[in-house]
């Protein structure tokens, strides 16, 4: 055998083993794709099966040959979903936009201005990222309830700003807007005192823009973050005008809607999945390229 033989065959071996890893990879991979789509399948797949169906199934069935949509418009009269939906948008919007504002002016000072203590200060700061969220819970619910910011005997405006009011600021999302900032080369800062610029006005018209895909990121996982809240709105609302989505949710399953109209309880679940099922698969990309830019330096 010459040595052009030998390297022929030993590249044909390579590339039968790249084919062979690079199958087992796409097999794994689309195994786990399937567990984790599974679940949504099947609540799509309950919601368009009619009650009678769903309880006559023994054996549950992967497939419907008749589905129906009046789950969904069920889902709406039976319990206040339009209400839950309205709730949980006011919420989610104004905590957004307030915790927005909040982030990006501490991120900037934290970045760029120039005051004594200051790394003292984001030490003990970023040191409260160790505290976990359950055990501030009861001081913020003494707090807020002894303000008179709950729903029990105060008004809508009052209890929604109990609701939002622990949730306005986040020690991770400034921190990550800081490192993003910081990334932004001192010249340009230099420049801009140069011609007049004011802080504000840096911030404002050149570091907001540069680094807009990280904004639009924690724009985004604090919308994700409010629509799925949960146990805080649980704690302070008892009124069932003022729940929002995820203690709808709840409400239907304790009251017992839920637990007899199965299908009924799936499309209400899916009504309130779709929208941050959607809001991920559209910004999916500057997710990742708002994370990446924020957690890499240099």
């Amino acid at each position: 055998m010459n040595t052009q033989e030998s390297y022929a065959r030993i590249e044909k071996a390579a590339r039968v083993r790249k084919i062979t890893g690079r199958t087992f990879t796409y097999i794994f991979l689309v195994f786990w794709a399937l567990m984790v789509l599974f679940p949504f399948y099947w609540m799509i797949l309950t919601s368009l099966k009619s009650t009678s169906a769903y309880n006559s199934e023994f054996v549950p069935k992967f497939f419907t040959l008749a589905p129906t949509m009046e789950n969904y418009a069920e889902a709406f009269t039976a319990v206040p979903l339009g209400r839950y939906f309205l709730n949980t948008l006011i919420f989610t919007l104004v905590t957004t936009v307030i915790m927005l504002a909040v982030i990006v002016l501490a991120a900037y000072a934290f970045a760029r201005l120039d005051f004594k203590g200051k790394n003292l200060v984001f030490t003990l700061f970023l040191a409260l990222m160790m505290i976990p969220g359950e055990l501030v819970i009861i001081t913020n619910y003494v707090t807020v309830k002894t303000a008179g910011l709950t729903d029990d005997g105060g008004s809508a405006l009052r209890h929604f700003a109990g609701l939002i009011l622990p949730s306005i600021t986040s020690v991770f999302y400034i921190y990550l807007l800081r490192e993003n900032f910081a990334q932004v080369p001192d010249d340009l800062y230099k420049a801009a005192r140069v011609d007049g610029c004011t802080d504000l006005g840096f911030l404002f018209k050149v570091m907001v823009p540069i680094c807009r895909p990280t904004i639009v990121t924690v724009v985004i996982l604090k919308v994700i973050e409010c629509w799925n809240s949960y146990v805080w709105p649980r704690l302070i609302t008892t009124k069932q005008e003022h729940f929002l989505v995820s203690n709808g949710i709840q409400q239907i399953r304790e009251s017992g809607f839920g637990r007899d109209n199965v299908p009924a309880m799936m499309a209400a679940v899916v009504v309130i999945s779709v929208p941050l099922i959607v809001l991920f698969l559209v910004f999916r990309k500057k997710i990742m390229e708002g994370v990446s830019r924020g957690g890499t330096k240099g």
